[in-house]
């Protein structure tokens, strides 16, 4: 995506929310994990419970820009939107592939020095083809890799979202179907977890964010964005749930910033820039290498709280180097990838046709 078209806040929000994601799982898995909690236990414990609703974050900006990809201006898509959803496809799951193979060879590799349950069992063909398929969550495939259930239901999201918008058929019907999904599922599906591997468990976050762009398009008119976060706020009195607080935060933020103006200038930091940039790619390789840091901690452990810390620094800087290096040369590549499409939106001008993030 052409840097005119980013948001430096969809970067620093990405950047931040996926450290906290490593960091959740390497408080999480092997026995680095263990060392972690017997010496920093608040931290760990932390991580534990709450690391985990960092995703909220992605679900919002999720919803954020593919609203501004498929309906910038809130408009019905006048064309089949199987293509847009291909197109999708293969933008997740390239790299998606690429890392779940290194992680099932890294397992092998663990296996030889480490016994432990964070170590998946040796993948069949057909669970990779599921993971391939991104059907692994709905099918109960057991994860080859930490997190990727997320892709799955990113997946979901984008192609319920872009379905949702072709059967509207007019802005205002298409608006409607959004919207009262987003509400439904923030009063209803949201609160049943057995539905967490299908997207309507989570698209009340992902219509949150779609909820933002939508209303920050009405320049200096911010009574849309209230209203959804009036509707958020009544779900959170119903039942109240940290994650949707932490999505309904977020999708305000957005909104709010980019109703403002700020959207080229804030917050303009490098670092959240750079980290935004390699986020999936770090999501997508840390497991594999928290696998090899954990063998490599278990040949030589050690309990001291300032070594513990070493060892969680030198993991961070690992996974991110490793996440630099997937995203020059799998992912980048990778995004190269295009099938045609031609998109037509009713009720709106056309936009930028690049793939939300």
């Amino acid at each position: 995506m052409a840097n005119a078209a980013r948001m430096p806040l969809i970067d620093a929000l990405k950047g931040v929310a996926s450290q906290i994601i490593l960091l959740h799982h390497l408080a999480l898995y092997g026995p680095l994990s263990l060392a972690v909690a017997a010496a920093f236990p608040d931290l760990a414990d932390w991580l534990v419970d709450y690391g985990r609703m960092a995703v909220q974050v992605f679900l919002v900006i999720g919803g954020f820009l593919a609203a501004r990809s498929l309906s910038p201006t809130g408009g019905a898509l006048a064309d089949n939107p199987l293509p847009l959803i291909g197109r999708r496809y293969l933008r997740l799951v390239l790299p998606f592939v690429a890392a779940i193979s290194l992680a099932v060879a890294t397992s092998v590799l663990a296996d030889l020095w480490l016994d432990d349950p964070a170590i998946p069992e040796l993948a069949t063909p057909g669970q990779w083809l599921a993971h391939a398929l991104l059907l692994h969550g709905v099918l109960g495939s057991d994860s080859l890799s930490a997190g990727v259930w997320y892709v799955a239901i990113d997946f979901q999201l984008f192609a319920l979202l872009a379905l949702l918008l072709w059967l509207g058929r007019t802005a205002t019907l298409a608006w409607l179907a959004a919207f009262g999904l987003a509400t439904v599922s923030l009063f209803w599906f949201n609160r049943d977890s057995s539905l967490d591997n299908w997207a309507i468990y989570f698209f009340g976050a992902y219509g949150l964010g779609a909820a933002a762009w939508w209303a920050s398009t009405r320049r200096g008119t911010p009574a849309w964005l209230l209203l959804a976060a009036a509707v958020a706020a009544t779900a959170l009195v119903v039942d109240f749930r940290p994650r949707i607080a932490i999505a309904l935060a977020t999708a305000m933020l957005l909104g709010f910033v980019r109703l403002s103006g700020w959207r080229e200038q804030w917050p303009g930091s490098r670092i959240t820039d750079f980290l935004g940039r390699i986020s999936y790619s770090v999501f997508l390789i840390h497991f594999p290498v928290l696998l090899l840091i954990n063998a490599l901690f278990a040949a030589h452990p050690a309990d001291d709280p300032a070594a513990v810390a070493w060892w969680m620094l030198f993991t961070w800087v690992s996974c991110l180097y490793a996440g630099l290096v997937f995203h020059r040369w799998i992912e980048v590549p990778a995004g190269k990838w295009r099938l045609p499409t031609s998109r037509r939106v009713r009720g709106g001008r056309g936009s930028n046709p690049a793939l939300p993030d």
